[in-house]
């Protein structure tokens, strides 16, 4: 069953529910009004019968054909007088006497002053009337047609109408219920066209702020960010065959001209040195590439304890000086510390240590002497590291794109790399709830602001 269909029903079943039970209040309040009305026309007739009979001593016969000629045309109520020890006084019909009183009825009228039940659809009523200090039972009964044929005529009218009713509402929700998921059957279908070679088509919207068109928005944003993360990964792929293509190619050509006959043995020394270099330019591009899928992974993966970022800055600049001994590194505290906490975060200590050698590494490697500064300092909110060199600079038009996986800006003449190690950094960086940011001038050097927040900020 489709969902129109199920809110058609649900619509149509409550409404229905709803107008038949206040048809059911309204044909059991009219029954209800016509019993009393028609038990107080009995008491009005019981009564005027009475006053005739007593009072105005009309003759019993007069009384009698009066009943009768008035029967023919319509249900008169037929009345009976007796004292309290059930002597007939008066009956209005004799031979009819539908009612047959008993005596045990009379001494239940004294006894309660009032009866009232029913008889065949006839209704009863009896009433003890006083006359002249007397005590008197009077019984009148009637057949109430006309209430009972407006009763009848109520119900089924009540009931055609209902079903009327249900019928209009049935196919008022259907109608209304097509208009409603119209929408909602345009985004199937243009969901349904949308595949990994055509993530550009986008769900409709209308504009009109509602739910579906909320629910568009939210699918489209999706879409979006799905086709930007093929685009990057496209591009990622791109690349990574790229970098990986080159030394791959470097090292063939060397081996094939090693493999050639009347080489000498300096010949033979450089291929294998020249061998090993591209070997280990490709063992630096496949540990950042790991350490770049370590850094993509879900917070929650990534185990994190209490760090100081001091230990991991020395033991950073360790790792840089072991690779290259020409490299120097100056590390100074901004001001003095009593507490560990001051300068500890909550962080993963391997990815903030790759983060720091490739900030270290850039920093020396674009200095013509191979110095890099690091400074420390902290506060009650933050901890900032700052990287400094006085190197060559980076130029205006890279800084936008110097975070992006695989970029190499106009410097990359001047050192070796693959653009991985500054969006690797970022990467990290935002790992920790923290932001990074650069300052640079050509031919003046280039400094790499990085900002651990002790609580998560809103950026």
């Amino acid at each position: 069953m489709t969902a129109r269909t199920r809110i058609t029903l649900l619509f149509t079943g409550i409404t229905a529910a709803i107008l038949l039970l206040f048809s059911a209040v309204i044909y059991f309040s009219a029954k209800e009004n016509r019993e009393q009305e028609f038990y107080s026309l009995l008491n009005k007739e019981a009564i005027t019968k009475a006053n005739l009979f007593f009072n105005a001593h009309v003759d019993k016969k007069t009384l009698q054909d009066i009943y009768h000629n008035n029967r023919q045309i319509l249900n008169e109520v037929e009345v009976a007088i007796y004292d309290s020890s059930f002597n007939l006084l008066y009956h209005d019909a004799v031979d009819i006497d539908f009612v047959k009183e008993t005596k045990t009825m009379i001494e239940q009228i004294n006894q309660e002053g009032e009866i009232r039940f029913y008889q065949e659809g006839w209704q009863v009523l009896g009433i003890k009337h006083v006359f002249e200090g007397k005590p008197y039972i009077i019984v009148a009964a009637a057949y109430d047609e006309y209430g009972y044929k407006k009763l009848t005529n109520l119900l089924n009218d009540s009931l055609l109408i209902l079903f009327l009713s249900i019928a209009f509402l049935f196919f008022t929700g259907r109608f209304f219920s097509k208009k409603v998921f119209d929408p909602l059957k345009k985004m199937s279908v243009q969901a349904k066209q949308i595949s990994a070679n055509k993530l550009n088509l986008r769900l409709p919207t209308s504009g009109s702020k509602d739910e579906l068109d909320e629910l568009s928005s939210t699918f489209n944003a999706m879409l979006n960010r799905l086709e930007n993360s093929f685009d990057a990964q496209k591009h990622f792929v791109s690349n990574i065959a790229h970098e990986l293509r080159t030394p791959l190619a470097a090292i063939i050509a060397e081996l094939e001209l090693a493999e050639q006959p009347g080489k000498t043995n300096a010949e033979y020394q450089k291929a294998i040195s020249d061998a090993l270099a591209d070997a280990r330019k490709l063992a630096r591009l496949s540990n950042s590439l790991l350490d770049l899928a370590k850094a993509s992974y879900d917070p929650s993966e990534i185990t994190f304890k209490s760090v100081r970022l001091d230990e991991v800055l020395l033991d950073a600049i360790g790792l840089v000086q072991r690779v290259d001994r020409d490299y120097r590194v100056e590390f100074h505290f901004e001001q003095e510390f009593e507490d560990d906490q001051e300068i500890s975060i909550q962080g993963n200590e391997y990815l903030l240590k790759v983060a720091f050698v490739n900030l270290i590494e850039n920093a020396c490697k674009f200095s013509a002497d191979h110095k890099a500064t690091v400074g420390l300092q902290f506060d009650s909110e933050k901890i900032s590291l700052v990287f400094t060199d006085s190197g060559i600079g980076i130029q205006d038009a890279d800084l936008p794109h110097i975070f992006s996986p695989f970029y190499r800006g106009a410097n990359d003449r001047f050192t070796p790399g693959h653009g991985i190690g500054l969006s690797l950094t970022q990467k990290i960086v935002h790992l920790h709830s923290g932001d990074i940011s650069v300052t640079s001038r050509q031919g003046k050097g280039s400094s790499f602001s990085i900002r651990f927040f002790r609580s998560i900020p809103s950026f």
